[in-house]
């Protein structure tokens, strides 16, 4: 199979994940409500794929520090997250998403210009989430409307989501582990469910979702540092293993947490 065939094979085959699981994290967000439609979307349901295809390609040392390269971004995205909650309380979806996505670049292109260390990276990302996640927490409950499918909602999403995946990561294969780094924390995810669910459920229910999203993303960057310090020892494949075990464990830990929460504060 000729290089140009299996990168375009790779290609598809991550839109079509991607599609799937932004779609079904939308609509279960519309069937139960943001909390579980926010565990969904902090899954490394983007990266995750990005990284196994980078890992297919390259040696460990690309992959532990690609994921060096994505910690700090991890930052730039509660970033994203918070200002997209904040503007989408009054705003349209175009100008609360243009926004949101113009901070992540902003962010992402300062983080950029300079090289991180493992203790650098964490160091960034607690002070964004000590900042970002009290911010946040005002606005992680919102009334879901009711909304009728209409028969071309789902093949519509999904085409939105594969388009957003195929224009981040179709460069790629040109650049750099640091670029790479980058490129695969693009929130492909955040982004589309913002596409998706602001026309449908409106921008207070949309920020709903992406403010419970908070605590997971904090997970999510922990699971990066673990991929990244994990990859050179064990190998990519035990690390990338490490590293979604470590996603799914911590959503588990803020379900489990979120029921007990819910059922101390019942009337018994």
């Amino acid at each position: 199979m000729s290089p140009e065939l299996s990168f375009a094979l790779l290609l598809v085959l991550r839109m079509a994940v991607a599609a799937a699981f932004v779609v079904s994290a939308s609509v279960i967000t519309e069937r139960v409500g943001p909390v579980i439609g926010a565990l969904i979307a902090t899954l490394p349901i983007s990266a995750g794929p990005s990284y196994v295809f980078l890992a297919m390609d390259h040696d460990a040392s690309f992959v532990s520090a690609s994921a060096l390269a994505s910690l700090p971004v991890n930052a730039a995205t509660i970033m994203m997250g918070l200002t997209y909650v904040l503007l989408a309380q009054r705003h349209r979806m175009i100008v609360a998403v243009a926004a949101a996505v113009a901070v992540w670049l902003t962010c992402s292109a300062l983080i950029r210009m300079t090289s991180w260390s493992l203790a650098g990276g964490l160091a960034v990302n607690a002070v964004a989430f000590a900042i970002c996640l009290p911010l946040l927490s005002g606005y992680r409950h919102a009334r879901m409307p009711l909304v009728t499918r209409r028969w071309y909602d789902i093949p519509l999403r999904a085409a939105l989501v594969a388009t957003l995946v195929a224009l981040v990561v179709g460069t790629s294969g040109w650049v750099g582990p640091q670029v790479t780094g980058v490129i695969a924390l693009f929130p492909m995810v955040f982004t589309s469910m913002m596409l998706i669910l602001h026309p449908r459920l409106g921008g207070p229910a949309t920020a709903a979702v992406i403010a419970n999203s908070g605590w997971g993303l904090l997970g999510f960057g922990i699971a990066v540092a673990v991929l990244h310090v994990a990859a050179l020892p064990l190998g990519s494949a035990a690390a990338l293993g490490l590293a979604l075990a470590t996603c799914v464990c911590w959503n588990l830990g803020l379900w489990w947490l979120g029921r007990r929460s819910k059922a101390r504060r019942s009337p018994a």
